[in-house]
């Protein structure tokens, strides 16, 4: 009996044929298309790119975030607003929360999908919901509070997917570092004549690329991923780099950044202890920060050009006019106490053109608890600070000691920092959030390494 005709293809061409198969018939379908719908050649051209981009996309996860986040970081949109125009800021605002959405749905199929039950995502949900029932703001519409919705929900997206501790270790690293990427790339815009490194807002505020209340936000984040670095493997490198991330954070001039970071840092090296993080070392850098403090209050008068050696020496308790930007959310509140007018009714209660948003050249809050109580009542702030705190109980109770109490640190200074700041709807929520569920992706686990918490 004769045997059956078989045909053994290299394994270099059986590796391939998945792809050359279907790019071979698209090109066939685009050629047919010519000749019987010219208007149509283009699609299975266009569907051949948009597949080949997806698979570029999810063989470079890692590196595509990491170029999100760094741009992210730098606030590029402050500059070209600035270059190009108002239309240009909120343009690009939106696209990099819309792509921090299509770059979680990449890593939920590269990685795969995780519930992540207790994410402050969900809270916003469940406001924008009960905002519908109750009645939005009158100044409201349905489609911008979904937009609020989703440029809200977008810095916690990444936690929706089972990250690897390699995408994780990279978003922690690239955090430490973007304050000085923001800082050289905008003495070059500086040295260009395009923009300058620092702007005039009560004293001479290290901007960089953005400004300089988003920057001490960015280096916020960015001192906690230097400690969390440190303490993983104690390299003289994180060191240099806090006390750098520390250097532009006083240059921007922003007080409350610059307290919350020194506060989780000097309870950090004072009490979390460290295999591979001596006690002499962490105390060096205290006593030198214990003696350099009064001289630098002594010298604040010597340099009243500096916003912060202003601020120290003449006005520690000045609100920079949140005194005046509170009471008309407050009235808000008042008049549905409960639940609220909506998501994105915060962006509603001061109008473009009135006099208090061209004085203060703002309308927003600087208080994301009264910001949320417009937008969700009471019951709204209450679930989401419920929601925050199941969600960083949660991701932190299997952590190694260090990495656990650094966080949780980090995160009651976020709570603290959010009565005076803007800390949920900016770009640095972006950033901060992420570098956290960077921290609970690529942290050791107490299981893994038998450590008693």
């Amino acid at each position: 009996m004769a045997k059956p005709l078989t045909i053994r293809l290299p394994v270099e061409v059986n590796s391939v044929l998945p792809v050359l198969l279907p790019v071979g018939g698209a090109f066939a379908l685009s050629a047919a298309g010519a000749v019987l719908m010219p208007g149509l050649f283009w699609l299975p051209l266009a569907l051949i790119a948009i597949a080949a981009f997806g698979v570029f996309a999810l063989r470079h996860a890692i590196g595509l975030c990491v170029i999100w986040l760094v741009i992210s970081g730098t606030t590029l949109e402050m500059t070209l607003g600035d270059l190009i125009g108002p239309d240009a800021y909120t343009t690009t605002i939106a696209a990099v929360k819309f792509s921090q959405l299509l770059l979680a749905m990449l890593c939920v199929v590269r990685y795969g999908a995780s519930p992540d039950l207790f994410n402050p995502a969900l809270a916003f949900f469940a406001i924008f919901f009960v905002g519908l029932a109750h009645g939005l703001h009158p100044d409201l519409t349905v489609m911008a509070s979904v937009r609020s919705l989703l440029g809200s929900i977008a810095p916690f997206a990444f936690a929706f997917s089972r990250l690897s501790p390699g995408w994780g270790s990279a978003i922690v690293r690239a955090t430490t570092m973007i304050p000085l990427l923001s800082v050289a790339a905008g003495m070059v815009f500086d040295a260009v004549g395009l923009r300058p490194l620092f702007l005039e807002s009560g004293g001479e505020r290290l901007a960089a690329l953005g400004h300089p209340a988003f920057l001490a936000g960015i280096c916020l984040a960015a001192v906690y991923a230097c400690l969390i670095e440190l303490y993983r493997d104690g390299r003289r490198r994180w060191m240099v780099l806090l006390a750098a991330n520390f250097l532009v954070l006083i240059l921007t001039g922003a007080r409350a950044p610059l307290a919350y970071a020194a506060v989780v840092t000097l309870l950090t090296l004072s009490f979390v202890r460290s295999g591979v993080f001596s006690m002499p070392c962490r105390l060096l850098p205290i006593l030198l920060v214990a003696c350099l403090v009064p001289l630098a209050l002594a010298v604040a008068q010597d340099f009243p050009t500096l916003r912060l050696f202003n601020l120290l020496s003449s006005e520690p308790t000045n609100l920079s006019g949140r005194d005046l930007l509170w009471p008309p959310f407050q009235e808000v509140v008042a008049r549905s106490p409960w639940f609220g007018w909506g998501v994105g009714a915060g962006n509603a209660i001061i109008g473009p053109d009135s006099s208090l948003a061209l004085l203060m050249q703002t309308r927003a809050a600087h208080n994301e608890y009264l910001r949320m109580s417009v937008e969700g009542g009471q019951i709204g702030c209450a679930l989401l600070i419920v929601s925050f705190l199941s969600w960083v109980v949660w991701h932190t109770r299997t952590l190694r000691r260090a990495d656990k109490v650094i966080m949780r640190l980090a995160f009651l200074a976020f709570a603290a920092h959010a009565y005076t700041d803007n800390v949920l709807i900016a770009t640095t929520a972006c950033v901060f959030f992420t570098f956290a569920i960077g921290v609970f992706a690529s942290a050791p686990r107490l299981m893994d390494t038998g450590e008693v918490a």
